[in-house]
């Protein structure tokens, strides 16, 4: 079993700046394909980024892209979120997300370990 634990969310101005961290437990975390999702009151969660295990390849949703930025820290078994120039918009509890068989899928089906979620709000 992995846990999954999220933080670095918070109340920010728009334009503002966040990091949110996603630590992973398990000796496995090297192989997994990471992921970030959101899910915005009222609404579906939805992909937001996703990152090989290797860390070689990224993948962003159109909304985010040149404003977020997906990494990892394999050694650490962390995964990271930088959140730039934020809009209103892009509050949401943001979920990390393992696939433990290292898939390349943008989708939430695919992936099978969660965290409990860390609150950002963005004011306008």
């Amino acid at each position: 079993q992995v846990q999954l634990v999220e933080s670095g969310g918070g109340l920010v101005q728009a334009g503002g700046s966040l990091r949110l961290s996603c630590a992973a437990s398990g000796r496995t975390f090297s192989s997994y394909t990471m992921g970030w999702f959101r899910q915005a009151p009222g609404k579906e969660r939805e992909f937001v980024a996703a990152i090989s295990w290797s860390g070689g390849s990224t993948r962003y949703v159109d909304s985010v892209k040149g404003r977020f930025t997906i990494s990892r820290d394999n050694a650490k078994n962390t995964v990271y979120l930088h959140l730039n120039s934020l809009i209103p918009e892009d509050t949401a509890v943001y979920y990390c997300a393992a696939d433990r068989w290292g898939r390349w899928s943008f989708t939430d089906g695919a992936y099978d370990y969660w965290g409990q979620g860390t609150q950002v709000t963005v004011s306008s």
